[in-house]
């Protein structure tokens, strides 16, 4: 039956437009996932979402324990629209919910930060399966909580004074040298032919006006 129905939605679009989110799934990824925990400032939970959608990324989890994630729309310019987002804010502790889950479908935590001892950004191993990137507040970075769950810590190797980067930025540097190692490496980080379907069928919904009239009727019509 979803077939059917994007086959109906993808009727209203133009051949460019069918082939570039054909194109842009064949590139999405879930082996990689990013989690902000508490972020405050708009402008950075906007550029990261946006990083996030250039680099192939389907999945950010948002933890709001203290701060409600705000987006943007200025600086998003749209990216929120082809992202699957998922909010964790209905529990006393919702980042220990969080990882739980996560590590429940099988995702390493690996925590970003700039400390001693961390594996650099260049020697971090993705062969050993999914990676769920965890990146903290503006002020304090990832928490106790996290700190205490991590499978691992990763960090970008700096020479300046400054102790470490915006968190955009950082996620910025990251993403773009995991997932360029992703496609170096030839692992198996695609999609499944499901989920490609899934997120098509979402994306065809939130690119039609009256796109859930259309499905109501068509099914009536069935």
């Amino acid at each position: 039956m979803n077939g059917d129905i994007i086959n109906l939605l993808s009727g209203f679009l133009t051949d460019n437009r069918r082939r570039l989110f054909h194109q842009v799934l064949e590139k999405r990824t879930r082996y990689l996932t990013v989690v902000l925990e508490d972020i405050f400032q708009s402008h950075n939970a906007s550029a990261v979402l946006r990083t996030c959608d250039c680099f192939g990324i389907q999945d950010v989890h948002i933890i709001e324990n203290i701060n409600q994630f705000e987006v943007n729309p200025k600086v998003v310019r749209g990216a929120s629209k082809w992202l699957s987002l998922h909010h964790y804010n209905q529990e006393e502790n919702n980042t220990v919910s969080t990882l739980s889950k996560l590590k429940s479908q099988g995702y390493r935590i690996i925590a970003t930060t700039p400390h001693d001892g961390d594996v650099e950004l260049e020697n971090f191993d993705l062969t050993k399966g999914k990676i769920a990137l965890v990146f903290g507040t503006e002020m304090k970075g990832i928490s106790a909580e996290v700190t205490n769950n991590a499978d691992g810590f990763l960090k970008i190797p700096m020479y300046g004074f400054t102790e470490s980067f915006n968190i955009s930025v950082s996620a910025a540097i990251i993403l773009h040298h995991l997932t360029y190692r992703l496609n170096q490496l030839g692992l198996n980080y695609q999609l499944s032919e499901k989920e490609k379907e899934d997120i098509l069928m979402e994306w065809l919904k939130s690119s039609i006006k009256d796109s859930e009239l259309m499905i109501k009727t068509f099914l009536r019509q069935k």
